[in-house]
């Protein structure tokens, strides 16, 4: 019964970016569709229109899997070292910082609302 609860889960994640996709492209946006079914889905979250326990056994596997999905990504990278001699050593400066923008960024957000839910309850 769980298995089939995941996967429905995880069917209600990807049509809200397949719709995003859609949308996307049906008026030739410059936002991804993925980003697109990302605000959907957090604009039916934020009206109460669709409970986030509704689907909280698809995420929580994706998120426990979450590094394994990033592993094509790395090893693609690593086919194009190339590009990273000279004065592409600054691309992966870039990026570290970048990541460490958002890690920090996303922890201070995270702390926010949950301090901000706290004082609620």
């Amino acid at each position: 019964m769980t298995i089939l609860r995941t996967i429905l889960h995880i069917a209600i994640l990807y049509l809200f970016y397949w719709l995003g996709v859609f949308i996307q492209q049906t008026f030739d946006l410059f936002i991804p569709g993925s980003i697109i079914g990302m605000l959907l889905l957090f604009t039916l979250f934020a009206t109460k229109v669709i409970n986030p326990k509704s689907i909280e056994y698809g995420t929580s596997l994706l998120l426990r899997h979450m590094p394994l999905l990033f592993l094509p990504v790395t090893v693609g990278v690593l086919n194009f070292l190339d590009v990273f001699s000279g004065k592409g050593f600054m691309l992966v400066i870039i990026a570290l910082v970048s990541t460490l923008i958002v890690m920090v960024c996303s922890g201070a957000l995270s702390q926010f609302l949950a301090t901000r839910k706290e004082q609620n309850l």
